[in-house]
């Protein structure tokens, strides 16, 4: 197997946790144009939607979209699980999983725009809506984020995948480069569960990956656009 993916992209993250967790040991590969305009090419015919992650199996096949990728990981090697057995709380796993990919993915966005372009092209109004959806979105996981150090439960599970990485950017990356409080101190039990996923180490990897690729691409940033 193989894993198509970048590590500047949220969704292929859950994957890559699951992975480690797992102990399962494959190659990583970006497709080509996948951050820019110069065209994806042949990565069209591997996954016609152009998106990250896919993976693509040993005789060839090859399935898109994360959440589906880590439920057939599940069902394929189902030790150590990240799937809890009790209905509820799998439940609970895909609802935080989709409250960040529909809400607070989405509400980054124009912060991801934003921080591409420079300082002086930044429109603050737009910027500062951006951080009040990315708040919203924040406000809906606060409701059903689990207290017991992950984000249900008391073990690593599909959602800490989804969840960790954006708590970085949402507590740490976008208010630093925009210069506007963090929300955090506005969320108890986020910020508490942002200071215990810390200490996991499978979760605190994606965590890593995520901001060291968040990093490089800054300063790749051309100097007559770097803020």
């Amino acid at each position: 197997m193989k894993l198509y993916q970048t590590f500047l992209s949220p969704f292929p993250t859950r994957v890559r946790l699951i992975l480690y967790a797992k102990g399962i040991d494959i190659p990583f590969v970006e497709p080509p144009g996948i951050h820019d305009r110069s065209g994806k090419g042949d990565y069209l015919k591997i996954n016609p939607l152009g998106r990250v992650p896919t993976l693509e199996l040993d005789d060839g096949r090859t399935l898109p979209e994360s959440e589906v990728i880590c439920e057939y990981l599940e069902d394929m090697y189902p030790t150590p699980t990240l799937r809890p057995a009790d209905p509820w709380a799998r439940a609970q796993v895909r609802l935080i999983a989709r409250l960040c990919d529909f809400y607070l993915v989405m509400a980054m966005v124009p912060l991801f725009t934003a921080s591409g372009i420079s300082r002086k092209k930044w429109d603050y109004d737009k910027i500062d809506s951006a951080l009040a959806e990315v708040k919203r979105s924040l406000d809906y996981i606060e409701h059903y984020i689990g207290t017991s150090g992950y984000a249900v439960g008391s073990s690593l599970s599909q959602a800490d995948g989804a969840l960790a990485p954006q708590l970085m950017l949402a507590f740490e990356w976008a208010p630093k480069l925009f210069d506007r409080p963090s929300p955090e101190s506005q969320l108890p039990k986020l910020s508490a569960y942002w200071k215990a996923i810390k200490k996991d180490p499978i979760a605190d990897r994606v965590i890593r990956e995520t901001y060291d690729a968040i990093s490089a691409a800054q300063q790749q940033v051309p100097k007559d656009k770097q803020i």
